[in-house]
């Protein structure tokens, strides 16, 4: 990044993407005053990365804009007159302005026609879709310097079309790790994958009552590999919802002692049936993935499968079947170190790659085979495993 101007950096999840940008930043603004665009694909993964980039950035001199229709403490707005008074009013006393943005309006920040020193764009992979391409486009043209950052590119078959391959707009890839380096450098964590068969057939009008008997049937098979920390990938939010509501599954898991946490765009946030705010549902769920004594069950409709660290999280319930990168994104989830086992190989107290030593030695991730369901679901997931973990491979998929 420090030699090239503009370029994609593909980084399996875990591996330390978020705290390249940050690190880039810091050293850019010891220069002097700079316009940072943080691009992200979701309103939670823009708050959260302003929080980390904020932790490590002094305030005094940084002026923090959110550009988004989401809840947030900074200054926010979608209104380009607006964006570009903010940040001149800070260039113009020689500060600086970060503005952190989703895909779905970044076109704001371009309508703006501010001068764009620095742009990071995460999860890059879906700045590919044709109505986020051109922001994306016009953006890396106007920016002095612009990054982009996934663990699973999508390209196209046209170099010169809308897919990561175009080095027009996004640049050659400079800098490719692969998952195994992570593993032994101490990063992640390799993943398990489990398949629970059933004798039953799944249907569309018992799904969800299937679906609920089906993970309280996987839990019970996980015991001795302490599934404490859960998350639960459902087939659809109308599904997700009928499991929640019209069953009993959140009455046995409280049974079983587990906390239950869900979040939807249809229906928001939930913890333990009590509808709060996205920044509280965070706050909570970072809360509960640091304490050992929290055990806890996390349900979601694709919200939750880009980017979203989700600290602790044990095993992964994969109730339906997801396109490759998705798939890819969801098994980065549990394979975060335990922070414990993250101290000690700083120490040197555990040797880093060494993961039969660590607490928690893998992310396990668990696919229900019925008589008529889960078997592609399953080989599916056993071929971006093989590829990631053994093979080195970057998951791919063309546009």
């Amino acid at each position: 990044m420090q030699e090239t101007n503009k370029g994609r950096i593909l980084v399996p999840t875990g591996g330390g993407k978020t705290l390249c940008m940050i690190v880039d930043a810091i050293n850019a603004l010891k220069s002097g005053p700079k316009t940072i665009v943080v691009v992200s694909p979701r309103i939670l993964l823009a708050n959260q990365l302003c929080s980390e980039f904020m932790e490590q950035i002094s305030h005094t001199w940084t002026h923090v804009c959110h550009v988004h229709s989401g809840e947030t403490e900074y200054f926010s707005t979608t209104k380009s007159d607006k964006i570009a008074m903010f940040n001149n009013v800070a260039r113009a006393a020689s500060e600086s302005c970060i503005i952190f943005t989703t895909y779905n309006s970044l076109n704001k920040v371009v309508s703006a026609g501010i001068d764009i020193d620095i742009m990071y764009c995460d999860e890059a992979h879906n700045s590919t879709r044709r109505d986020f391409f051109k922001s994306v486009a016009a953006a890396s043209l106007i920016a002095r310097r612009s990054y982009y950052f996934t663990a699973t590119p999508r390209n196209n078959r046209d170099p010169h079309a809308n897919g990561m391959n175009n080095t027009f707009v996004y640049g050659d890839v400079i800098e490719k790790v692969p998952a195994q380096e992570l593993i032994e450098s101490g990063s992640i964590i390799p993943p398990t994958i489990h398949t629970h068969e059933t004798d039953i057939v799944r249907q569309k009008d018992t799904a969800a009552q299937v679906d609920s008997e089906t993970v309280l049937s996987i839990l019970d098979t996980l015991d001795e590999t302490n599934a404490s920390k859960v998350l639960v990938a459902a087939p659809s939010t109308r599904v997700m919802w009928n499991m929640l509501t019209q069953s009993d599954v959140i009455q046995q898991l409280t049974d079983r002692g587990f906390e239950i946490m869900h979040i939807t765009s249809k229906h928001g946030a939930y913890v333990n049936k009590t509808k709060v705010s996205r920044e509280v549902f965070f706050d909570t769920l970072t809360r509960y993935g640091k304490d050992d004594n929290k055990k806890f069950l996390l349900f979601h409709y694709s919200i939750l499968s880009e980017g979203i660290n989700v600290p602790g999280l044990t095993h992964c319930i994969l109730l339906r079947n997801l396109p490759l990168i998705e798939m890819a994104q969801t098994i980065g989830r549990v394979i975060r170190l335990h922070i414990d086992d993250i101290k000690d190989i700083q120490s040197g107290k555990i040797p880093a790659g060494q993961c039969q030593l660590y607490r928690k030695s893998t992310g396990f991730v668990t696919v229900p085979v019925h008589k008529n369901h889960g078997g592609a679901v399953a080989k599916r997931l056993q071929y971006v495993v093989d590829s990631i973990f053994k093979e080195g491979r970057t998951v791919e998929q063309f546009v």
